[in-house]
C-alpha cells in the first residue's frame, strides 16, 4: 500500500509539472494530505509526549500483552504482530481517561497522536522482552525439565533452571545494546533509503485515523467492538476452565472433520486466542499450518510409527529423540533452518543489492544525503514528507550518546553475564557484540523491506558458532543458548525500534520521546516478563511437558539444535538424517518456487517455515486459526468495508480478552483450585463403553 501511494504522488508532481489539470490535482493532493489535517494542531515538545499517563497505560497494557504473548511462548510459538493492537488499547484506555477528566474539568492536556505513538512503542517494546527473552525456547531450554527430555548433554555443566534474579539480570545486560546499535542510522533507514516498514506504517495509519475529526467515529466503533469481543473472550475462557477443565476434559477431545488423528492431534479446542491470531494472520500462514499439520500427523507419523522396531527400538519412551520423536524434532528443525537460512539470505542480497544502488545513486548524485543529519532535498518531497522529515530531524539524538551508551553497556554485560553463566568466557561476549552492531543494521534493514525479523535465525547461528566453540565438555549446549539469547535481544530490539521511528515519523511522534519509551518499555519487559514466566512456571507442574496445556515445544527445539552444534548427529535414529536433508532442502526448493512464480502464484504456495512448526507440537491450533482466517474471509465477502475496519478490533478483543484470563486461571491453579466440572465429547462407540462401564 505504501508503495502504491509514493507511486500515485509522483506522477501527481508529473502532471503539475506539466501544466495539465494542475488546480485539480493540487485540491486532490490538499485532499489527500494527512498533515493538512493536523495542521491546525500544535505538535507537542518531545518532553510533553512523554506524559504520567502514557507510562501508566504502557505498564498496565504491557503486563497484558506480556501475558498474550506468555501464553503464545508456551503453546504455539507463533506471535503475530501486536503493534495495532496496542495502538488500539492505548486509545481505548487513554481516551476513556481523557473524556472522564474533561466532564469533570480536571483534563490539562488533551490525548494526542505523537502520546497514542508513545504507548503503542513502549508497550509492544514491554512485551517483546516476553519473546526475545527466550522464556518459550533458549532460556527455558536451559531446564532440567526440557533436558530430561532430550536425554542427551543433560550434565550439571550444561542445564540452568529459571530464578527470578538472575533471569532478570541476564535482561537488563543484554536488552538494551540493540537499541543503542541503530540509533545513528535512523535518518539513513527512514528518509534517505524511505522503507516502507508494513507494520509500522500500518500502525502509524491507525493511529493518524483515531486523531482525525473524520475517524473519531470510527475510532468509537472500533473500540466498542473490541470491548465487547474482549468481555466475550474473558467469559469463553471462564466457561471453558468452569466446564472443560482439568486432564482429559474438554472440546480438545473431540477429534474434528472426521480425521482418524495420529494420537488425536488434530482437534478444535475453541480458542479464542488462536482464532484472533488467525483473523490477524496472513491466510498463507494459517493454510501453510494446516498443511503441515495434516502432512506430519496426518500421513508422516503414522507411516513411521509402522516402522517402530525397524528404523528405531520399539520398547522406547514416546519422548526418547532416538524414537518417533526424533523425527518429529528433527525434521522440523530441518525445515526451520532450511527456511532460516534462505530467508537469511534472500534478506542479506536484498540488502546488500539497496546498499550498492543507495551509494551508486550517491555516488553520481552527491547531493543525495546518506549519512549524517543534514535535511534531504525537501522541496523534491510531498507536502506531508516534508513536515515529517523535518519534525524527526529537528529533534536529534547526539551519535556520541548512542556510541557511548553502546560501548557502556558491552563493557557491564561481558563483565556481568560470566558470573551469571560461568561456561560463557567474556572473550566469547565481546566477539558476539563485534558483529551484533551489523547483524542488527542487516535485520532492521530486512524488516523495513519485508517485515520479515530474522532474529530467531541469528540467534540460531550463534547457537552453532559458540557452541561449536566451547565444546561439548565444557558446557557449550549451555554457552550456545546463552548466546543465542544475547544475539536475539540485540537484533530483535534493533529492528523493533526502528519500526517504531517509522511509526514515530508518520505520526510526527518525536524520535528522543520513541527512544525514551522503547527504553522504558524494555526496562519493564525486563521485569514483568520473567514474573508472568514465574507465575507459569509456579502455577502449572506440567509446563513444558509434551502434551500438556502449555508445551513450549520451542525450548526442546532450541536445545536440540545446540546439541547438535556440540555433539553432531550420531545420536538420531535411523533414516532420519537422510530425512532431515530431504526437508531441508525442500525447504528451500520450496521458497525458490515461491520466489520465482511471483505474487499472484505465490500465494497458492505454502510457507514452509510455518508448515514445520506443527510437525512437533499437533495441528490443534491450525484449525483454530483457519477459522479465524475462514471468519474474516466470509466477513470480507459479505462487507469488505467492515471487515477491514472491524477486523483488527474484534481480533484484538479475542485475544487480549483470552489472554487476560490466563491471569485469574493461574492465580487459581497456584491456590489448588480445580473446575467443579468435567464435560467431554465421545464417539459413540466409546460412549457405549463408558455407559457400560458405569452401569454394568
Amino acid at each position: 500500500m505504501a508503495m502504491e501511494r509514493t507511486s500515485s504522488n509522483i506522477s501527481r508532481e508529473d502532471d503539475q509539472q506539466n501544466g495539465n489539470g494542475e488546480k485539480r490535482n493540487t485540491d486532490a493532493a490538499e485532499l489527500e494530505s494527512v498533515e493538512r489535517i493536523f495542521e491546525s494542531k500544535k505538535v507537542p515538545s518531545w518532553q510533553n509526549q512523554l506524559t504520567l499517563r502514557a507510562f501508566v497505560v504502557s505498564f498496565i497494557l504491557g503486563i497484558l500483552f506480556t501475558f498474550i504473548v506468555m501464553k503464545l511462548n508456551l503453546t504455539t510459538g507463533i506471535i503475530p504482530s501486536l503493534n495495532v493492537s496496542a495502538g488500539l488499547l492505548g486509545f481505548f484506555f487513554v481516551k476513556t481517561w481523557t473524556k472522564f477528566l474533561d466532564k469533570s474539568g480536571l483534563l490539562k492536556q488533551p490525548f494526542t497522536r505523537q502520546e497514542n505513538t508513545v504507548i503503542q512503542t513502549c508497550v509492544v517494546a514491554t512485551s517483546g522482552i516476553a519473546f526475545s527473552g527466550g522464556f518459550g525456547s533458549y532460556l527455558f531450554g536451559m531446564s532440567e525439565i526440557i533436558a530430561k527430555q532430550s536425554h542427551e548433554a543433560n550434565a550439571e555443566q550444561n542445564t540452568k533452571n529459571p530464578s527470578l534474579v538472575w533471569m532478570i539480570a541476564f535482561l537488563f545486560v543484554v536488552s538494551f545494546l540493540g537499541l543503542f546499535s541503530v540509533v545513528p542510522l535512523r535518518k539513513i533507514m527512514i528518509i534517505d533509503f524511505k522503507l516502507i516498514y508494513p507494520s509500522g506504517t500500518a500502525t502509524a495509519h491507525l493511529i493518524n485515523s483515531f486523531h482525525t475529526p473524520q475517524g473519531a467515529k470510527l475510532a468509537k466503533k472500533q473500540v466498542r467492538a473490541l470491548g465487547k469481543f474482549f468481555s466475550f473472550s474473558f467469559l469463553w475462557g471462564f466457561f471453558q476452565w468452569f466446564f472443560t477443565g482439568g486432564d482429559g476434559c474438554g472440546f480438545s477431545s473431540f477429534p474434528t472433520f472426521g480425521l482418524k488423528a495420529y494420537e488425536n492431534k488434530f482437534f478444535f479446542d475453541f480458542s479464542a486466542t488462536y482464532v484472533g491470531v488467525g483473523m490477524i494472520c496472513p491466510y498463507l500462514i494459517n493454510v501453510s499450518l494446516l498443511v503441515g499439520s495434516i502432512l506430519s500427523w496426518g500421513i508422516m507419523w503414522p507411516l513411521i510409527n509402522e516402522k517402530k522396531g525397524d528404523w528405531y527400538p520399539a520398547d522406547l519412551k514416546s519422548s526418547s529423540l532416538h524414537g518417533l520423536q526424533g523425527y518429529r524434532v528433527f525434521i522440523g528443525i530441518a525445515m526451520i533452518l532450511g527456511d532460516g537460512l534462505y530467508n537469511f539470505v534472500k534478506v542479506l542480497g536484498h540488502t546488500l543489492y539497496g546498499l550498492y544502488h543507495q551509494f551508486k545513486d550517491h555516488r553520481f548524485n552527491p547531493n543525495t544525503p546518506i549519512t549524517g543529519n543534514s535535511p534531504p532535498d525537501l522541496p523534491s518531497l510531498s507536502y506531508d514528507d516534508q513536515k515529517r522529515a523535518r519534525l524527526f530531524l529537528k529533534d536529534q539524538i547526539p551519535v556520541w550518546i548512542a556510541i557511548t551508551g553502546y560501548l557502556t553497556i558491552a563493557i557491564i554485560s561481558a563483565a556481568t553475564l560470566p558470573h551469571i553463566f560461568h561456561q560463557l568466557k567474556w572473550y566469547y561476549i565481546a566477539t558476539i557484540y563485534i558483529f551484533a552492531p551489523a547483524l542488527a543494521f542487516c535485520n532492521a534493514y530486512g524488516c523495513g523491506l519485508t517485515d520479515w525479523s530474522l532474529a530467531s535465525t541469528y540467534g540460531k547461528l550463534a547457537i552453532f558458532v559458540i557452541g561449536a566453540w566451547v565444546g561439548g565438555e565444557n558446557g557449550g549446549v549451555l554457552a550456545g543458548l546463552a548466546a543465542c539469547g544475547v544475539m536475539m535481544n540485540i537484533v530483535a530490539t534493533a529492528s523493533d525500534l526502528t519500526q517504531d521511528f517509522k511509526t514515530g515519523y508518520m505520526t510526527l511522534a518525536s524520535p528522543r520521546s520513541m527512544f525514551v519509551s522503547q527504553v522504558v518499555g524494555t526496562a519493564m519487559g525486563c521485569v514483568i516478563s520473567p514474573c508472568v514466566f514465574w507465575l507459569f512456571y509456579k502455577a502449572f507442574d506440567d509446563l513444558g511437558i509434551p502434551g500438556s496445556e502449555y508445551p513450549a515445544p520451542y525450548a526442546l527445539v532450541y536445545r536440540n539444535m545446540a546439541i547438535l552444534g556440540v555433539e553432531g548427529f550420531s545420536a538420531l535414529p535411523s533414516r532420519c538424517l537422510t530425512l532431515c536433508y530431504i526437508f531441508f532442502a525442500f525447504a528451500i526448493f520450496v521458497n525458490g518456487i515461491r520466489d520465482s512464480v511471483g505474487n499472484n502464484w505465490a500465494r497458492f504456495i505454502p510457507i514452509p517455515m510455518a508448515m514445520a512448526i506443527p510437525f512437533y507440537i499437533g495441528g490443534y491450533f491450525a484449525i483454530d486459526m483457519c477459522v479465524g482466517s475462514l471468519i474474516l474471509y466470509i466477513w470480507s465477502r459479505v462487507n469488505k468495508a467492515k471487515a477491514d475496519a472491524f477486523g483488527p478490533a474484534v481480533a484484538s478483543g479475542l485475544i487480549c480478552g483470552d489472554g487476560i484470563w490466563t491471569l485469574p486461571s493461574s492465580i487459581l491453579a497456584l491456590a489448588g483450585i480445580n473446575p467443579p466440572i468435567c464435560m467431554k465429547f465421545l464417539s459413540r462407540s466409546s460412549n457405549i463403553k463408558v455407559d457400560s462401564f458405569l452401569n454394568p
